[in-house]
């Protein structure tokens, strides 16, 4: 027998009709064959924050000014966040990678360094980033999962922040779904109906300038983000180690798109922690064609979906190595 149907006839054999537990049972086969295992384990979960400042924030494209990145990065530091709160609720270990925000910040246990630069370049006038700085953010990423697997983690989680990412990740997203912009942008950190006009007329003439890539590679140096490039790396350095990939929300899915691009076995690893409020974010799951496990209406972003979604993965796991089958259990089965 296949291990695929050993899988799933230990979940059908539980002291419960077959498909009961819904997206659990989807979930304890995925993580049984990520792990080459019917009885598979959960180490040392963590979540990374990918933080970096973008250079067109300035034009507007954000209801919040730019410094509101680092404030928030500080916030995470000291514990004051939504992520740390519900990372701390589950046992979830959470830091905060610098991939390139315009601060110089004090060491902290909780930071890792991997600033690129103090923000990317304004990709209304010019790339974003450098292929020199585009490698360093390959680099840098691959070595942090490196670091986080021999530690013993074998589930991690990607979130970030980044005023204006939305737009970079919704540029991104329109070119490698082939979807017209206005499919991909929403209202980011909550612009009104007039802020969103202005972001959608400067992302066009962005667009414009930039004519179009000519692959993945050159549209992360087109429209940027270093925390979109980290953590597409990083997740394919993840799927390398064969470690349980957690998706936040739309930014975090649209580096994962990237990664999926580069690598489209990535997905055998991924779980999709909740669909946003994001209108880009709705489109990107379907065109994935994948399920997420919440559905909230959030869109913080912060890998906060990831840390609520980790007590269901946790519970697909203990379902499948703590629950009685009908032969254990004494318990008679359907008759028919």
């Amino acid at each position: 027998m296949m291990l695929k149907e050993e899988i799933q006839k230990k979940i059908d054999f539980k002291t419960k009709p077959q498909g009961a537990l819904g997206i659990l049972e989807e979930l304890a086969l995925q993580i049984c064959l990520v792990q080459d295992t019917l009885s598979p384990v959960l180490n040392k979960p963590e979540i990374l924050v990918f933080a970096a400042d973008h250079g067109a924030a300035s034009a507007g494209i954000s209801a919040y000014p730019a410094a509101v990145t680092a404030q928030m990065v500080l916030n995470f530091l000291s514990g004051g966040a939504a992520i740390n709160v519900f990372c701390k609720q589950h046992g979830i270990s959470l830091r905060v990678v610098d991939a390139g925000v315009n601060y110089d910040f004090p060491e902290s246990d909780r930071l890792i360094d991997a600033k690129v630069a103090k923000g990317t370049q304004n990709y209304l006038v010019a790339e974003a980033i450098s292929a020199a700085e585009l490698s360093q953010c390959f680099n840098r990423a691959e070595h942090i999962v490196d670091a986080v697997y021999q530690g013993g983690c074998n589930i991690i989680g990607f979130g970030e922040m980044g005023i204006g990412n939305t737009s970079s990740a919704s540029l991104l997203m329109s070119y490698l779904c082939e979807l017209p912009l206005e499919e991909c942008v929403g209202r980011g950190t909550g612009l009104n109906d007039e802020q969103l006009a202005h972001k959608m007329t400067l992302l066009k003439s962005a667009q414009e300038h930039h004519g179009e890539p000519s692959g993945l590679m050159q549209a992360l140096q087109f429209y940027g983000g270093f925390e979109i490039a980290q953590i597409c790396a990083a997740m394919l350095k993840a799927y390398e180690n064969n470690m349980l990939i957690m998706v936040d929300g739309f930014i975090a899915s649209v580096a994962f798109l990237c990664a999926h691009r580069l690598n489209p076995k990535v997905i055998d690893n991924a779980i999709f922690c909740h669909e946003s409020n994001e209108k880009g974010h709705q489109l990107l799951l379907k065109h994935l064609d994948v399920k997420p496990i919440l559905g909230l209406g959030m869109r913080l972003g912060e890998g906060t979906g990831c840390a609520l979604a980790y007590p269901l993965i946790h519970s697909a796991v203990l379902f499948m190595n703590e629950m009685a089958s009908f032969d254990s259990a004494g318990v008679s089965n359907k008759t028919a």
